[in-house]
């Protein structure tokens, strides 16, 4: 079986884990190494050391170990924010002067300042032609626009969700899935787009978790409203824990009789 020597890494603006190939062993969790990647030339931080894959197990490596990073790469990667602070500022105004409808997430130089990347959402496409040659013109280096989702602007930003921790999508999530209202209806969840909704303004990727457990939960447990035959005669079922999987039913002398998980089998719905 073909093996790749690979290492895990994550980006120090996105959060995103990525995976280069890497055929030196001493890389240790913890290193900072530079690498080629798709975006270009990376400073990077090694969340899993040197180790093997089938190469059948990764459909395309991120990129390319170039080198372990030198102090005077950790010194290069904080200048280049600052000056990717400058360069957001100043292509904040052009957007403004060129009246073009997008709103600037971030700007990034690569270690080697060849490039400088722009990341901005919009609810259309944009014709940015005369933004990049206003950009290019002031800072003499390649540029380039993304248009990214309202997700992945979340995802750059960071911050706090309701549950009190950071988001899901600045910290383990590497890629989005999709998530739907059935998902919340499934779950008993409020529908209010402000209760289940994320920083992006997209329902909540959390709503993903455990969706699969209370689907399979459901099809054990009878709706609400269902009659039932049970050892103590006919009922209608007047509420169901699915976390429990529990079933409260209500009898014709309206008392209340609750059927653990181990009881369910004795619930017999009347058609």
């Amino acid at each position: 079986m073909n093996m790749l020597k690979i290492i895990k890494v994550t980006q120090l603006d996105y959060y995103d884990n990525i995976y280069i190939t890497c055929s030196d062993d001493s890389i240790e969790r913890g290193d900072y190494v530079v690498a080629e990647t798709k975006r270009g030339l990376e400073l990077l931080n090694v969340v899993k050391g040197t180790y093997e894959i089938p190469k059948d197990n990764i459909v395309e490596p991120d990129g390319k170990f170039v080198r372990l990073a030198t102090e005077d790469d950790l010194i290069k990667f904080k200048a280049n924010e600052e000056k990717a602070e400058t360069a957001m500022d100043f292509c904040t105004n052009a957007i403004k002067d060129e009246k073009l409808d997008m709103n600037l997430v971030n700007a990034k130089f690569t270690l080697d300042m060849k490039k400088l990347i722009f990341n901005f959402t919009a609810d259309d496409r944009v014709d940015f032609r005369s933004l990049v040659r206003i950009l290019a013109t002031r800072f003499k280096t390649r540029i380039e626009l993304r248009q990214i989702g309202v997700r992945d602007e979340a995802k750059y930003l960071g911050g706090i969700g309701p549950c009190g921790r950071a988001h899901c999508c600045s910290t383990f999530l590497g890629d989005f899935v999709p998530v739907s209202i059935q998902m919340a209806k499934n779950q008993d969840l409020s529908l209010s787009p402000s209760k289940i909704s994320g920083a992006c303004g997209r329902l909540m990727c959390c709503l993903n978790y455990e969706d699969e457990y209370y689907e399979d939960a459901r099809t054990k447990l009878p709706d609400v409203g269902t009659k039932v035959k049970t050892p103590a005669g006919i009922g209608r079922v007047i509420g169901i824990n699915i976390l429990d999987l529990a079933v409260r039913v209500k009898g014709s002398d309206d008392y209340i009789e609750e059927y653990g998980e181990e009881d369910i089998d004795k619930l017999e719905v009347v058609k």
